[in-house]
């Protein structure tokens, strides 16, 4: 950050010489303070000793080196104006991403309205405004929003009503990452549903992931400011067995290893930082796997700068990575569950329910070059209770032992806490966790 310095205006050696006469004139060793000028009486008043420069006349140098002289003194009102330089803004881009968006049927009942349609604003209601404060905000969406016409669903064939898109724009996300292994639940009609749904309400939020057209799987999502241009680039493993419509084999950008890296060697020529967003893993594993280690190694090799993961569903570890061929690259493997509603039970169910949002600053470094220069995670608990609006989620810090003690998940997982996640944070992120 650059600080503003405060400078104050040098009055002209022609004042200056004034004073002197007066000085001399007066015979005494300065001027009584009723006779100097009204300016140099003000209250505050500074005072300066200035040294010898470049431009000191002569007699000025023989007056300062005398030894019966008195010091030159310049007089510096404090009714002269303060010059204060123009900061330069410092160029820097805050980037946050939440994990798996994840309508289960009691969460997607939590959001209907009693006189009917949906409402799920109450879910990003306690982070909203950290989300709105990000220049580019990423939400993994886990489900097809295909619309009510086809039928909301939970697990294991999911599809959200259109309000919850609603929701996520008005929380403050505007990059929707739709390339997930539930893409396909709702078939070609879920993926052309949603697309529409996106373009018809919100044509400037980005939807990545999924196509409606070969030529727009060929396109690659940029954003600039204050020009610095980064990339984004969303695939998925897989869509559980579920193959793409034969006349839409575009419809989902899959982990296909040549078409990733001939992805990432074109986004060289346009971009000045690439972010990677996979949908990879094994659910439940609060480790990385050797498939996503490979996986993390392509991207690096290849020029990603930022690789955030999805999928899991749980919180796994943050890890910055040199490659074999020198380029490093910053790797969050899972940022877990943002919002769920599991009906699993027994022990390892709480683990669901603690997500983390990645946060990144990227800015310019000494050469020029876009780089990562401040990171950090913030934990995030989903609490869960019956009733419109009951779900909602929490930033870890902010989270409380009594709202803990009324979460639902505790009839199906009676281990969990407040000091459960707590732990479970510290064990996964370690001191980087806010």
């Amino acid at each position: 950050m650059i600080n503003k310095m405060n400078y104050r205006k040098k009055i002209s050696k022609a004042f200056l010489c004034l004073l002197l006469s007066l000085i001399i004139f007066s015979g005494c060793g300065g001027p009584a303070q009723e006779d100097m000028p009204e300016a140099a009486v003000s209250s505050g008043t500074a005072l300066t000793q200035t040294g010898n420069s470049a431009s000191t006349t002569e007699q000025e140098q023989t007056e300062t080196e005398s030894p019966d002289s008195e010091p030159t003194l310049e007089w510096l009102p404090e009714s002269l104006p303060v010059q204060t330089p123009e900061a330069v803004p410092t160029k820097e881009i805050r980037l946050v991403m939440v994990g798996d968006i994840l309508l289960h049927t009691p969460l997607a009942e939590s959001g209907k309205k009693p006189e009917g349609g949906y409402d799920f604003r109450a879910v990003f209601a306690n982070l909203k405004e950290e989300i709105q404060a990000a220049d580019l905000a990423l939400v993994n969406q886990e489900v097809i929003i295909g619309g009510t016409e086809l039928g909301v669903s939970g697990y294991p064939v999911f599809n959200a009503p259109y309000e919850l898109g609603d929701a996520l724009v008005d929380a403050g996300f505007n990059i929707i990452l739709h390339a997930t292994n539930h893409a396909l639940d709702k078939g070609r009609r879920g993926v052309l549903n949603c697309l529409s749904f996106w373009q018809e309400n919100y044509p400037d939020t980005a939807v990545l992931g999924i196509h409606a057209s070969k030529e727009s799987q060929q396109e690659i999502y940029v954003y600039e400011q204050q020009g610095i241009r980064i990339a984004v680039l969303n695939y998925t493993y897989g869509t559980n067995g579920i193959p793409l419509p034969e006349d839409m084999p575009y419809a989902v950008d899959l982990l296909d290893k040549d078409r990733v890296i001939e992805d990432l060697k074109r986004v060289q020529e346009f971009a000045d930082f690439v972010v990677v967003c996979p949908h990879w893993g094994k659910e439940y594993v609060l480790e990385q796997t050797e498939n996503q280690e490979n996986w993390a190694e392509i991207f690096i090799e290849n020029g990603a700068d930022l690789i955030l993961g999805t999928h899991p569903h749980v919180i796994e570890p943050v890890e910055l990575i040199t490659s074999e061929n020198g380029n490093q690259a910053l790797v969050y493997y899972s940022l877990g569950n943002f919002v769920n509603w599991t009906s699993g039970t027994g022990s390892g169910v709480s683990n669901r329910m603690v997500g983390g949002m990645a946060q990144v600053t990227i800015g310019l470094d000494e050469n020029g070059d876009a780089v990562i220069t401040e990171y950090g995670v913030l934990p995030v608990v989903c609490h869960l209770e019956k009733g419109f609006g009951g779900v909602t989620v929490y930033p870890l810090s902010e989270y409380t032992e009594e709202l803990a003690a009324r979460n639902e998940i505790l009839k199906q997982d009676e281990s969990f806490s407040l000091e459960y996640c707590q732990e479970l944070v510290k064990s996964v992120f370690g001191e980087m966790a806010k």
